[in-house]
């Protein structure tokens, strides 16, 4: 099984080339960030015509994650528990939640797309909003374990945090003063691994970015961040065959400003009818 991560960047805007990439690439499941849209505007007629099913949350034209799949979806959670809200200007519990969180059930594994508050700047309340995100979601995730050690659980998407120096090539973000690279955020990102839960792509790809602003020739200058990530449960972990950073989705006409990121299972009992390479 093929299962992908990628922030879209409106999936209206690139509807065509995200499904001709996972028909092109055989994609089983993809999970999708920022499709910028509610689910009555979603595209969803390209989709199933390639014989996909969907799974949609979204709220406005901001933010908002879904999956496509090949497979029956079940157990489909819009937010995880304990998942905080944010208003500009307002503290306290009962703010709104945003459309950053979707969990499914696919062939057992527990999948979640996530789509990371930004965090804005240092100091701005955004940021305050995103650690304690990262914070519920470890937190969700610990006693998902808890519940069931065995479970398959992956937690796909974008970070917005590059957790290592070596993940960061844009100039434009400085240490000591920019997110996404800051102590407490990639304090955030690590707690993850006290869980068990580990990138599972890094091992097998360990170099490549998956975001490239639009700006100031970032691309053609490979000026990018590595801040979409694939991380896994034991049991997910030890599914994973193959990892790939799909860098070239970022060329072309009208490219999401990320790329997809994949990793490849092995189930038991699945059967591979894809032609070998060699």
């Amino acid at each position: 099984m093929r299962i992908a991560t990628w922030n879209v960047n409106s999936i209206r805007a690139r509807v065509g080339r995200v499904v001709d990439w996972m028909v092109r690439e055989d994609i089983d499941v993809l999970a999708m960030q920022e499709i910028k849209c509610k689910p009555e505007q979603f595209p969803a007629q390209a989709f199933e015509d390639a014989g996909y099913e969907l799974a949609i949350h979204g709220i406005s034209q901001w933010n908002g994650v879904a999956f496509a799949s090949r497979h029956e979806m079940t157990d489909v959670e819009t937010g995880f528990p304990g998942m905080p809200g944010f208003l500009k200007g307002q503290e306290g519990p009962g703010l709104p939640l945003e459309a950053r969180a979707l969990g499914v059930t696919v062939e057992d594994l527990r999948l979640w797309s996530l789509y990371v508050p930004n965090g804005r700047a240092l100091g701005d309340p955004h940021l305050a909003y995103k650690l304690d995100w990262l914070e519920r979601l470890r937190a969700h995730a610990h006693d998902e374990l808890a519940r069931d050690p065995q479970l398959a659980l992956a937690l796909m998407g974008d970070w917005n945090v590059a957790p290592f120096d070596t993940d960061m090539g844009d100039p434009s973000f400085v240490p000591g003063q920019s997110t996404h690279i800051s102590e407490p955020e990639r304090a955030a990102f690590h707690a993850f691994e006290a869980e068990g839960i580990l990138d599972v792509v890094r091992p097998l790809a360990p170099e490549g970015f998956t975001f490239w602003d639009y700006k100031q020739l970032r691309f053609p200058r490979n000026e990018g961040l590595r801040i979409d990530f694939v991380l896994g449960s034991p049991a997910f972990a030890d599914l994973v065959t193959a990892a790939s950073i799909h860098r070239n989705e970022r060329k072309g006409d009208a490219p999401s400003d990320h790329v997809p990121v994949v990793v490849e299972l092995a189930l038991e009992g699945e059967d591979d009818d894809r032609p070998m390479i060699f």
